[in-house]
């Protein structure tokens, strides 16, 4: 699909997972479409960088569920810290083990994942909603009952895909992307180039066909989608950039021009990423 209809995908109210992992490989292209549908009162789940901290600085947001939010080279994110400071998010804070057992649960289409994740720490204190649950074997172990985290939509960006939904990852790292897919009623896959399946399927390992056709529901092809952050093999993170969005959230004034520049005009935004 054109990039141009993917404001008619999002709605007020929804769960969306966000691939990607802290300020890498993160669907910033579709982030930026998500800011221009207006979409509001969304519950981000995800491994966060600045897909959160952009929906926080647009007032998006009610809840992000999270295994940390940093930007990697700069530890936390600004305008994610400003609004969990304002008091105009809510946040569930999670071990990243308990994360995935939440989003592999969902993918299962089971009710929640038995792990040892987050016994004795403050993520069973913070969040009372998450039960333990006792082993029915003879080892009796208390053991945490983590709930299954669905989703109505998921995010992701990776370096190629086929018209079809197969996608591919060349990167060092296929991050969770696939539980994000797997969990997910519907999945929109950004890539920097649509393939073949012939083209696709040569060249490389199959273990890079991170994400088959049945886990994904539409396809866009989105050079430098990933853009400020890295999308390795292809474009490092610029850190210029990131410097120039983390600085805004010192000043209004400040955010609304990295808005306008970076975001509100889908044809500069994709002028600038194709130059990343």
């Amino acid at each position: 699909m054109d990039a141009a209809d993917l404001g008619g995908l999002f709605e007020d109210g929804m769960t969306i997972g966000i691939g990607g992992w802290g300020s890498r490989r993160k669907p910033m292209s579709l982030v930026a479409a998500l800011v221009r549908s207006g979409a509001s009162d969304l519950r981000i789940v995800t491994f966060g960088g600045p897909d959160v901290g952009t929906l926080c600085a647009t007032g998006q947001v009610r809840e992000v569920v999270h295994g940390f939010v940093t930007l990697d080279s700069i530890a936390v994110d600004p305008h994610f810290a400003a609004a969990r400071q304002a008091g105009s998010i809510t946040t569930m804070e999670l071990d990243e083990s308990m994360l995935l057992s939440g989003l592999r649960a969902a993918g299962r289409r089971l009710p929640f994942e038995v792990t040892r994740s987050g016994l004795g720490s403050d993520a069973l204190t913070v969040n009372p909603q998450i039960r333990t649950i006792t082993s029915p074997y003879e080892d009796g172990q208390t053991l945490v009952a983590m709930p299954a985290v669905p989703l109505d939509l998921a995010l992701i960006h990776l370096n190629r895909a086929d018209a079809l939904g197969n996608g591919q990852c060349l990167g060092p790292d296929p991050y969770v992307d696939d539980l994000f897919a797997r969990a997910a009623k519907r999945t929109i896959l950004s890539a920097e180039t649509v393939l073949s399946t012939r083209e696709l399927a040569a060249g490389a390992h199959p273990s890079t066909l991170l994400l088959n056709r049945t886990m994904v529901d539409h396809v866009i092809e989105a050079p430098g989608g990933a853009h400020f952050t890295a999308c390795l093999p292809d474009y490092p993170r610029n850190e210029e950039l990131q410097r120039e969005y983390a600085a805004a959230a010192t000043d209004p004034a400040l955010w609304e021009r990295y808005r306008a520049t970076h975001l509100d005009d889908e044809r500069i935004w994709r002028k600038e990423a194709a130059n990343a």
